[in-house]
């Protein structure tokens, strides 16, 4: 349990009336508190002690026997002191704020002139939001203020308590001067150390707030379909290799039956580029840590450069033509040779050169113009056949390269992607379900700590005879 609360609150005074000592530094000068002072009403407190960062000379051990203490058991209670959290010191705040996580009930000591103060609201208070079961608010001095006016101060203080987000919060006003409402305090620490649930409390509220940073850092719309970002990244990747003009080349060099074409090394800027494009989009909707992890986990610029390489050497470049084109160009050239001869032997009869009766000069003409006409459409044939091979040869080294550099994409960033984000769907789906976890077993039965009202009503049946109800930790 820890004391906390601006200077001149009274923290230490607090501290010396509920420990019975004048252990805690107390004076006027200020701020007063430098350092954490502990006391615990046991002797195997050290380690934690040690853990918490209290030097060896500012502790104290304490047992109702030597003190004369007519209170109840508080066996197993560390009470600590600590400084100020708004002093002009900053090692002091540095100090707070490095105890205040490490304790399992937080009471914050306010005076009558600042229990308003913004700095411990907006600073403190509102960020202690769903621990309202293990905070307790402490109005000290209300000895200093006219007995018709405490109430009216208890409420408003209620009320900025509520305006905080904090709902249920237990205040007691007391004066650690004259000792008055210190016994309900004392009530208090009873209970608490009775039920040791509070430490529980503590400990779901701290879960609460994880789960809360998490949710806050995993939004729960994130719009993303791997397909289609591969498909719009492909062509970028598709320029940067040059496979539309590769394919072109096969086309052609199949088609004049010369030329060998290759893939040149894949442009290192354009790659780095897309990549950037792909983080971009894909991160869009995430916070900067998950940026990071995607950024982290997707393939580097030189791992997709390699990558697109190796893809590219396994496509086949076959510049051959058809295999029946060369018996095709025989054929045509046999035909045009036959015809110029069968042209030759009707141009001589026709001229009487070569006696040869009629109708043999017409015949010998009419075939070789017959011949010549075939020999023609075999040369025709064969070009249509190389085109048609050259366009289907086109086609496949663009369709195996498309494939080849969706596999690349697929492989270097879509499944990392599809992977964090469902690890990031994951970790929001564990996160709602911690919060939504019941807490431990509060006080009083309910999910803050007994209000004075409540802390006095049992504090006056245990001195009429009453017996304490026992209840698990």
């Amino acid at each position: 349990m820890a004391l906390a609360g601006g200077t001149g609150s009274g923290k230490s005074s607090l501290f010396n009336r509920l420990t019975r000592l004048s252990f805690a530094d107390v004076g006027v000068k200020r701020p007063t508190t430098a350092r954490v002072t502990a006391c615990s009403w046991s002797a195997g407190a050290d380690a934690l002690l040690d853990w918490i960062g209290v030097d060896r000379e500012r502790r104290i051990v304490q047992s109702g026997e030597l003190d004369g203490s007519v209170h109840g058991d508080l066996s197993g209670l560390v009470l600590l002191d600590l400084p100020d959290h708004d002093s002009v010191e900053p090692a002091h705040r540095e100090v707070v704020d490095r105890v205040l996580p490490m304790v399992d009930l937080l009471v914050w000591v306010v005076d009558p002139q600042k229990y308003a103060d913004d700095a411990l609201h907006s600073g403190y208070l509102r960020e202690q939001v769903g621990s309202e079961s293990s905070m307790v608010v402490v109005l000290n001095q209300v000895d200093t203020v006219p007995a018709g006016q405490r109430e009216n101060l208890e409420e408003d203080l209620a009320r900025l308590l509520r305006d905080d987000g904090l709902e249920g919060v237990w205040v007691q006003g007391v004066s650690a001067r004259t000792g008055e409402g210190v016994d309900r305090v004392y009530d208090l620490l009873e209970e608490v150390c009775a039920r040791r649930s509070v430490a529980a409390g503590r400990a779901a509220a701290e879960l609460d707030a994880a789960a809360r940073a998490l949710l806050e850092q995993t939004p729960a719309d994130v719009p993303w379909h791997t397909e289609a970002a591969v498909e719009r990244e492909l062509g970028a990747l598709v320029e940067a290799t040059g496979l539309d003009a590769v394919a072109r080349q096969v086309g052609a060099a199949v088609r004049n039956g010369y030329g060998m074409p290759e893939f040149p090394p894949p442009d290192r800027d354009a790659i780095a580029l897309s990549r950037s494009r792909w983080l971009t989009r894909a991160g869009a909707s995430l916070r900067p840590g998950w940026q990071r992890a995607l950024a982290e986990s997707v393939a580097s610029a030189d791992q997709l450069r390699t990558a697109v390489a190796g893809a590219l050497r396994s496509i086949s470049l076959d510049t051959r033509g058809p295999a029946s084109a060369r018996a095709l160009q025989r054929a045509g050239w046999l035909a045009v040779g036959v015809a110029a001869v069968l042209a030759v032997l009707g141009v001589l009869a026709v001229t009487g050169v070569l006696d040869l009766a009629d109708p043999w000069p017409v015949v010998l003409l009419v075939s070789a113009v017959v011949v010549g006409v075939g020999g023609v459409a075999l040369f025709v044939a064969r070009v249509a056949m190389r085109r048609s091979l050259a366009r289907r040869r086109e086609r496949a080294v663009a369709s195996a390269g498309r494939a080849a550099l969706e596999q690349v994409l697929t492989d270097g960033l879509g499944t990392p992607t599809q992977r964090l984000l469902v690890d990031h769907r994951r970790v929001r789906e564990l996160a709602a379900s911690a919060r939504d976890l019941p807490h431990g077993r509060p006080l009083t039965g309910s999910r803050r700590l007994p209000t004075a009202d409540e802390v006095g009503a049992s504090s006056t049946g245990r001195a009429a005879g009453g017996a304490r109800e026992s209840a698990p930790a």
